[in-house]
């Protein structure tokens, strides 16, 4: 007979194992028999009952590019798992991109750094052009949403500097402003799938690390044709992004705050009933993020960002310090809190700007709105579940959701809050959008679940797609 001990270690054993299994196991399969499939319909019925009611025009700027996807396996393919990942502002050597990217995948977590080398940059597109896989698209963070904003029914104003070529590339519907290059920065897009294998670390979601050397983009120079052509278009919406390419590019003195005011000038030109929404990015100089949070922020009302991109924002108005990387699924109290601060801060920012009066959290499990009630922005639910298809959507890059490409990763409840007492939302499969009214902070905040996609064909450009699919419902 075993003793006592050996009871304990044959059933810690157990419990190993089946944990093991669950951490293996498609988290789809785990899921009780129907419930995706009565998640799915629930999140189309409620955005087929939802259609636009009218046809929003929406300006969107800054910058273009042609973006160069291939495997980070690909470019990695001559490297092992370095001993010491690392993190650098900028990427100078073949050595510092091997440990940045290592260090990234190991969290999965999603970077973008300017390539200070242009021998090195040249080099790394062209071995990403002999992949057999690669693919080009049309990149950059203003085309990429003006792109979602036309296929989801608007008529769209572009800022952009683009080749002919690559101006081919947009959907009906886009209208650009910013004259023609004859060559297009390039970003290259290094994917990694969820449970990829680099030697011992797998990394746990599927993600991207951008590298670039744009000599157009940083100096935003398509901006004074756009602010030219913006009058007569008569927005209802303007869409300011892309502005994470002045992060370490080596400018002259003085020129990138000059080209931060222009923007600001442009923003605050704007009619009060024109909505301005500033959509966040990868940002490690803290210096700039200060001059966008003293400039650019004030003149929006809204805000987009990732997983990432909050707990930055939000460790700079609380701290004044820049964070690197956050956990890249994090919990729904602990990010609710935040954009509860960081809305609280900005909400009474206003001077010569505007208040916050909306925030849109974007993560691989859930899609978070927060709106000021009493504003003008509307359907808030319906930007959340639109968001939340969207994702799923693009990641996939196919327009059908199909339950055997789909997996949840939320809880059977959630917390509203990381404090003590804070209220429980348990989580119905046959009304997953959940919303609710806090009357203290005075907004509506909504939440729902994403289908995260089982088997990512891209995850680049997810977040534009996201933001821009959230936007278009509530103006």
């Amino acid at each position: 007979m075993l003793d006592s001990a050996g009871k304990v270690g044959g059933l810690a054993a157990v419990l190993l194992a089946v944990w093991l299994l669950w951490l293996r196991a498609p988290p789809d399969t785990l899921l009780a028999p129907g419930k995706l499939d009565t998640v799915i319909s629930s999140l189309l019925r409620y955005e087929a009952n939802r259609p636009l009611e009218a046809v929003p025009r929406v300006a969107v700027g800054y910058g273009a590019c042609r973006d160069l996807f291939v495997s980070g396996a690909f470019i990695m393919a001559n490297h092992s798992f370095p001993e010491e990942p690392a993190h650098f502002l900028d990427v100078g050597s073949m050595e510092e991109l091997w440990r940045m990217y290592a260090y990234f995948f190991t969290a999965g977590a999603a970077a973008e750094r300017f390539v200070s080398d242009p021998e090195l940059f040249r080099a790394l597109v062209a071995r990403g052009g002999a992949e057999a896989g690669h693919r080009w698209e049309l990149g950059g963070n203003a085309p990429v949403m003006a792109a979602r904003f036309a296929r989801e029914g608007a008529e769209v104003l572009l800022a952009a500097k683009l080749s002919p070529g690559l101006a081919g590339w947009l959907p009906r519907g886009v209208r650009v402003a910013g004259g023609e290059i004859a060559t297009d920065d390039v970003h290259l897009i290094m994917e990694y799938k969820r449970e990829e294998a680099w030697g011992q670390v797998r990394a746990p979601r599927a993600n991207r690390f951008i590298v670039h050397h744009d000599l157009n983009n940083p100096l935003v120079s398509s901006l004074e044709e756009f602010e030219a052509a913006v009058p007569g278009f008569l927005p209802d919406l303007l869409v300011v992004g892309g502005l994470q390419m002045m992060d370490n590019f080596p400018f002259q003195e003085g020129e990138r705050l000059a080209r931060i005011l222009a923007i600001r000038r442009q923003m605050a030109a704007m009619p009060e009933k024109v909505r301005i929404h500033f959509e966040m990015a990868s940002f490690v100089d803290s210096s700039l993020l200060e001059e966008l949070v003293e400039h650019v922020i004030p003149q929006a009302d809204s805000l987009g960002m990732n997983e990432q991109e909050l707990p930055n924002l939000h460790s700079l108005l609380t701290t004044g310090e820049v964070s690197v990387m956050a956990d890249s699924n994090p919990r729904i109290a602990g990010v609710l809190d935040q954009m509860r601060e960081v809305y609280s801060i900005l909400s009474r920012r206003r001077g010569e700007g505007r208040a916050v009066t909306r925030i849109h959290l974007h993560t691989l499990a859930y899609q978070a709105i927060l709106t000021a009630k009493g504003s003008s922005w509307r359907n808030t639910g319906a930007a959340a579940v639109k968001a939340s298809l969207t994702a799923h959507r693009h990641v996939c890059a196919d327009p059908e959701v199909r339950p055997e490409n789909s997996f949840l990763i939320m809880d059977d409840s959630f917390a509203t809050s990381g404090k003590e007492g804070a209220a429980r939302v348990p989580f119905d499969d046959s009304r997953p959008l959940s919303c609710w009214e806090e009357e203290e902070l005075g907004v509506e905040i909504c939440l729902a679940p994403v289908l995260v996609c089982a088997h990512a064909v891209q995850t680049a450009g997810g977040g534009d797609n996201i933001s821009a699919a959230g936007l278009v419902v509530q103006i």
